[in-house]
């Protein structure tokens, strides 16, 4: 006797859906010396100049000691410039000229992959895209 299917799960579903693009993602940012984490860091810096390493690392759902490194790493490398590093002084991040082209080269990480996928599976995208609208639109 054949065992059961499992019930559809839309949680589990999302999850695989989004750890094989995540690791293709991961992949193609490679090239480029970006983690996925990476990426994300250095877009909420970007996306909100002065932010602290605190916020950071709530936005980014990581401990302050990793936003740290990752910051000190981005700050040697050219990409974010910290201009009130001192001891005992707030932090004041923002993305540098590198960092914005770090960014665009991302971007297009980013652009490429989303036409894969709209081109791999055009009725999942066009969902997505609706569905994101909606509960996007019922936050605001």
């Amino acid at each position: 006797m054949p065992a059961e299917s499992p019930p559809f799960s839309p949680t589990v579903a999302l999850l695989a859906v989004g750890r094989a693009w995540e690791g293709e993602f991961a992949e193609r940012l490679k090239p480029l010396g970006l983690t996925t984490r990476n990426f994300g860091l250095l877009g909420h810096v970007r996306g909100a100049p002065g932010i602290s390493f605190s916020e950071l690392a709530r936005r980014s759902r990581v401990t302050v000691q990793s936003v740290h490194a990752a910051v000190v790493a981005f700050v040697e490398a050219g990409l974010v410039d910290d201009g009130t590093a001192s001891a005992g002084s707030a932090s004041s991040l923002c993305v540098t000229v590198e960092g914005e082209s770090l960014l665009a080269q991302a971007a297009e990480v980013v652009a490429r992959l989303d036409e894969e996928f709209t081109a791999k599976h055009p009725g999942l995208a066009d969902a997505l895209r609706a569905q994101m609208g909606q509960v996007l639109g019922e936050k605001r």
